[in-house]
């Protein structure tokens, strides 16, 4: 049985290991998947950032099955742009800041499950942004009461995220 990998993009202001990345990675581990984390801080570019993140997918061992992605805010736009090139397994968005100025259009995506989960008070990406991506990609689809950091709904993600994960094929 191959290696399941969960590979995770943190915000354009946060870091690796910020508090929703933590917490899902507990989840992840805690149903037997590994987990890595792309530091992106020092690059800028959102093209310099997706090289990371492509980079980062294909440096996973060998024995690794294609990993899932999982992104925040600009760590969402990374995880479903890298999605077809790194043949991802699932993607799962927080705040995804999809059709945000300043960022290149978004290519082609992986036909694989996936997740949105916005808050109706996002101040930085606007909430129709996600919803308009899921119903492009008919992902499932999460609104919550919830701002940009998402950490009033934490719990629920993490819920969601365990559910998202058991239903990837082993």
């Amino acid at each position: 049985m191959s290696m399941r990998c969960v590979v995770f993009s943190h915000g354009k202001e946060s870091g690796p290991w910020g508090t929703k990345i933590t917490a899902l990675a507990e989840v992840a581990r805690a149903a037997g998947w590994s987990v890595e984390s792309v530091d992106y801080r020092g690059i800028d570019s959102a093209e310099g950032r997706l090289e990371a993140l492509v980079a980062a997918c294909r440096a996973l061992p060998a024995a690794s099955a294609p990993p899932v992605l999982v992104g925040s805010s600009l760590g969402g736009w990374l995880t479903a742009a890298a999605s077809r090139s790194v043949a991802a397994r699932g993607m799962f968005l927080m705040a995804p800041a999809f059709d945000m100025p300043g960022l290149p259009p978004l290519p082609p995506v992986a036909d694989c499950p996936t997740v949105v989960v916005h808050g109706w008070q996002d101040d930085i990406v606007p909430v129709d942004h996600g919803l308009a991506f899921a119903r492009a990609h008919r992902a499932t689809l999460h609104l919550v009461d919830d701002d940009h950091r998402l950490t009033a709904s934490l719990p629920r993600i993490c819920r969601w995220f365990g559910e998202f994960l058991d239903a990837i094929p082993a």
